[in-house]
Parts: C-alpha cells; sequence; structure tokens
C-alpha cells in the first residue's frame, strides 16, 4: 500500500511560509535540489492544493522550455510534467494537463489512492497538509529544517488537541545547513 509522506520545508522556529506567503528564505543550492529531484521522481502522485498547484504550475513548465535552466532545474522540470497531480480545490474550475482535480479530502478517497498501485503519494502546501493532518491522513513525514528564523507566518503544524506518537527514521544533514528529519507511524 503506497503512502501519504507529508513533505515540506520549514524555518528553524517552524514556519512553512512566511506573514506574506513568502518562501524567499528557503535555502536550496544544487545538492538539496538534486536531493528533492530523486525524491520527487520516486512518487507516484503530488497532492497539492489551489495555491501550491498554481506555484508550481506557473513556474515549472517555463522552466522545461528554458534553455537558460541548470540541468538539475531541467530535471525537476520533466518530474513536475510527468508525475500525475491531484490538485485539492473548491475554486479551481480546471487544472492543466496530467493533473486530477478534487473537491474535498475525504478519507476514503485518501484510503482508495493509497491502495492503487504506484509510488507513494507526496502532500505538501499549508492548507492541505494541514487538512490531511486534521484527518490523520499522513503517514509519513520528510521535514527540511531550514537554518533561519522568520519570526512568523503559516506554521506547520496547526494546533491539535490530538497527540501523534512517531518513530524516527533518519536524518540527513546537507551542505547548506538543511536538515532533513524522516519520521515514520509506528
Amino acid at each position: 500500500m503506497r503512502k501519504i509522506i507529508l513533505m515540506i520545508s520549514m524555518s528553524l522556529d517552524g514556519y512553512i511560509e512566511g506573514p506574506g506567503r513568502q518562501i524567499d528564505w528557503h535555502v536550496v543550492d544544487d545538492e538539496l535540489h538534486q536531493h528533492f529531484n530523486d525524491e520527487a521522481r520516486a512518487t507516484g502522485g503530488f497532492l497539492e492544493g489551489r495555491v501550491t498547484y498554481e506555484l508550481m504550475e506557473g513556474y515549472w513548465p517555463a522552466v522545461g522550455e528554458d534553455p537558460a535552466a541548470s540541468p538539475i532545474e531541467a530535471d525537476f522540470a520533466g518530474i513536475w510534467r510527468d508525475t500525475h497531480k491531484y490538485v485539492y480545490s473548491r475554486t479551481l474550475e480546471q487544472v492543466g494537463p496530467n493533473a486530477t482535480l478534487v473537491r474535498d479530502v475525504v478519507p476514503a478517497e485518501v484510503a482508495a489512492l493509497k491502495a492503487a498501485p504506484g509510488g507513494d503519494l507526496i502532500v505538501g502546501g499549508a492548507g492541505l497538509a494541514a487538512s490531511f493532518l486534521r484527518h490523520d491522513l499522513v503517514d509519513a513525514y520528510r521535514i527540511y529544517v531550514h537554518p533561519v528564523l522568520i519570526g512568523g507566518g503559516t506554521p506547520l503544524f496547526p494546533p491539535s488537541a490530538a497527540r501523534t506518537p512517531l518513530r524516527l527514521d533518519g536524518t540527513r544533514t546537507f551542505g547548506n545547513g538543511v536538515v532533513q528529519l524522516r519520521y515514520e507511524r509506528p
């Protein structure tokens, strides 16, 4: 059975975006970008909210056509293009190629996605991640802690009364100071 993996970057003080939705504080160099490419290449699909989808769809297809793009960027553009996206939105009327529009996070529908053949599914984006967490649908965590304090914004984990035990599956430190934390549900 496939897993739902929350794969997301956060500041050391626990925010995934700044107060104005900024993500310009991410410290992504070639080593980390290549790692992201390798992780994404192995996935069976991206689960994204409208904001993340529009950001990604508005940027990566053009990078794939840009001869000035680095090989790592061009590689990710191809991964983005070729990997199926499930876009959760109540406002979008349509989505681009290789994407399915989904209106709501329905646990039974997510269970059916997990039961389908293919690689694990990566969920990302502030609002969608919060919804998957609220429904207890996340099986594993790939958290990238960036060496910066941003002082405010959207916290990675919204307040919750639930306690969720996790098992550390590993860590990795990148040369730019980013640390990946990998946790699984026991």
